[in-house]
């Protein structure tokens, strides 16, 4: 197990892991298809789509959380 000062960045790893990897078999699937060797093409824009994910989540999450905050009242 993980320290708890690791939240967010495990956070931020599995979040950007799974969309970039769900996202890029999607937008590949609309794109080009079920064509041949299309699990090849899937596993290459998913590596790429990680690695602008990663840092970008790092980026992005504090500041949504502050916009959302913003944005919902308390009751």
């Amino acid at each position: 197990m993980f320290p708890r000062r690791y939240e967010f960045l495990l956070f931020a790893f599995f979040m950007s892991l799974f969309m970039s990897f769900f996202m890029s078999g999607v937008i590949t699937l609309i794109n080009i298809g079920m064509v041949s060797g299309f699990l090849g093409l899937w596993i290459n824009a998913f590596v790429k789509a990680f690695i602008v994910a990663f840092p970008t989540i790092l980026l992005v999450v504090p500041q949504v959380r502050k916009l959302v905050s913003l944005l919902v009242r308390n009751s």
